[in-house]
């Protein structure tokens, strides 16, 4: 159980030793308003909050009214503050919908709002307004709106299985006024839910408003745990969803499997882009082989390459042995092979120093050890046998004489 205003269930819950059924939330004791990164997802860090972006048409004495206020499943909306309340990072502020009115914490204000307003496209007139600052009153009806979400969504959940339509209901809000439930739910085909709204209708007494996410935001809403044991991308910093191929995988030199490529989305991972051009750059140096490397021994089949270190990988047919050769000895063997000359073998040619990689800072006591153990278990060099009478023996013999 989360604290029960952010309603992410992110801040965790711990049971007072007074009251049993009395929980307080761990952490900052902030109620999932602190803004400080710990309870909230998308959390972000106003820089500017006492400066004023020059060049943007306002005198430096005029402070931006524009708020950006932050609602569950971390969507953010933006407002301006024209009644100009005094606003801070993460004050609860009651706000202008289209019907009615909502509760969301203040999570960025000034200048750096007008910027993302400028990179979002948002026209003036889509922008409400901020009407006060809410109430312990707001917040308590705004607790049992969020209070009804789970139980409505369990319950629309065995209404969609009757109706045999084909969508899963991810998430819903209900407004902080109460006349609103908007619910979220994800489909790969077109849904006639024309009959599910009037069920809805009559079985919530509210305002139904449908809308369809992907299985990318679906899976932001929910949040998670990814394969490398943090939490999703897409439910703390990432906004832009953006095209994901397996081409990216094929660039990496990574394998082809779907369930490892695969997201707790059930889509291609969003990292797999991360490094994508880099790699990209690191391939154009890297010639591409249509044909095997033809040598005395046989043709050489490409089995990996190693992008960074510049070296390829080949293989003989029935040989189990790999071969490195460096790029540009590579690149020499087939200028040779167009010629129509067959080198004897890889090392007929001008040998190219492989370097090695360099140790970084993470990896650098993981090589020393792998050489000192090397060492360990090399063999230890035979002794020569000593010649019979011993050096100290014939010495004396020789004085002696």
């Amino acid at each position: 159980m989360g604290c029960a205003s952010c309603g992410t269930g992110g801040c965790g819950s711990i049971r007072t030793k007074g009251n049993k059924d009395a929980t307080s939330v761990s952490g900052c004791q902030n109620n999932g308003a602190c803004g400080t990164g710990g309870c909230n997802k998308m959390n972000v860090f106003d820089w500017l909050s006492d400066m004023e972006a020059p060049g943007l048409g306002l005198p430096m004495n005029q402070r931006s009214n524009l708020v950006e206020v932050k609602f569950k499943g971390g969507r953010k909306e933006y407002f301006r503050n024209t009644a100009q309340v005094e606003l801070y990072t993460g004050d609860p502020v009651v706000v202008e919908m289209q019907s009615g009115h909502h509760l969301g914490f203040v999570s960025l204000q000034g200048e750096l709002v007008r910027l993302q307003i400028v990179k979002r496209g948002i026209k003036d007139p889509e922008i409400r307004q901020v009407y006060r600052k809410a109430t312990s009153k707001d917040i308590e009806k705004h607790e049992q709106s969020v209070a009804r979400d789970l139980p409505t969504m369990y319950r629309a959940r065995e209404i969609v299985k009757e109706l045999k339509l084909n969508m899963k209901l991810s998430d819903v809000e209900f407004q902080a006024d109460g006349t609103k439930a908007t619910f979220y739910y994800s489909s790969d085909e077109r849904v006639d839910f024309r009959e599910l709204i009037k069920v809805l209708a009559s079985e919530f007494k509210v305002r139904i408003e449908m809308k369809q996410i992907s299985l990318r935001q679906e899976a932001a809403r929910i949040g998670g745990i990814g394969v490398c044991g943090r939490e999703l991308c897409c439910s703390t910093w990432l906004t832009d969803f953006k095209n994901v191929t397996t081409s990216a995988a094929r660039y990496q030199n990574l394998s082809l499997n779907p369930v490892k490529l695969s997201g707790q989305c059930g889509r291609l991972k969003c990292c797999l882009n991360y490094e994508l051009e880099t790699y990209i750059d690191a391939l154009r140096d890297i010639p591409t082989l249509e044909t095997p490397l033809r040598v005395q021994k046989g043709e050489a089949n490409l089995i990996k390459t190693d992008i960074f270190r510049k070296i390829m990988w080949f293989s003989f047919r029935g040989d189990d042995n790999w071969y490195p050769v460096a790029i540009p000895q590579v690149m020499k063997i087939v200028a040779l092979n167009n010629r129509g000359i067959i080198p004897a073998n890889f090392e007929e040619l001008e040998l190219i120093p492989v370097a090695e990689p360099k140790s970084s800072g993470i990896n650098s006591d993981l090589v020393r050890m792998d050489k000192k153990f090397q060492a360990q278990n090399r063999p230890a060099p035979k002794n020569k046998k000593k010649r019979s009478g011993g050096g100290g023996n014939s010495n004396q013999g020789r004085s002696q004489k």
